[in-house]
């Protein structure tokens, strides 16, 4: 059943999603949900990375929170240095040494840059020893790296390894 149904609950999520997008149940709509449901999970399950494992689930709340809060204030920098004019922002790429090396922790790691506005995920270095970040506007790249690190990567050590 696992070769059929590698991952059972996205089959079911894909077979009513279908059911729901084609707003009509017959013969031929039950056959393609059925078609669809197995095909896309066994078409994409190599592209999984490796199953997660949550070892401190109360550190990965803490981080939600921490990434909710900033996004906000992040927003509201944001949008009063645009709306602002007074000083050009200083906008830098920085370099940020990981110790991060778990696959999920590094995409997790890579959604929480893209969600706070001001930073957008440029590279990870092949050794995934390093990555590069454009900043809208920092002051000091080495106080942003100690504050990203602290903020970010320590907690998701504490999450995934």
């Amino acid at each position: 059943m696992k070769r059929l149904l590698p991952t059972p609950l996205a089959s079911a999520i894909l077979f009513v999603t279908w059911l729901l997008l084609s707003q009509h149940v017959g013969v031929a709509t039950l056959a393609m949900a059925t078609v669809v449901a197995v095909a896309v999970p066994l078409l994409t399950f190599p592209l999984r990375p490796l199953p997660a494992r949550v070892r401190r689930p109360r550190a990965a709340v803490e981080l939600l929170m921490t990434v909710a809060v900033d996004t906000v204030v992040s927003n509201l920098q944001v949008a009063r240095s645009v709306w602002q004019f007074r000083a050009i922002p200083r906008s830098a790429f920085v370099r940020i040494p990981l110790d991060l090396n778990d696959a999920n922790g590094l995409a997790v790691l890579a959604m929480i840059t893209t969600i706070v506005p001001g930073t957008v995920w440029c590279e990870l270095a092949v050794d995934r020893r390093t990555m590069l970040l454009h900043v809208f506007d920092v002051d000091d790249e080495a106080a942003f790296i100690v504050r990203y690190k602290s903020r970010y990567e320590r907690r998701l050590l504490e999450v995934f390894e």
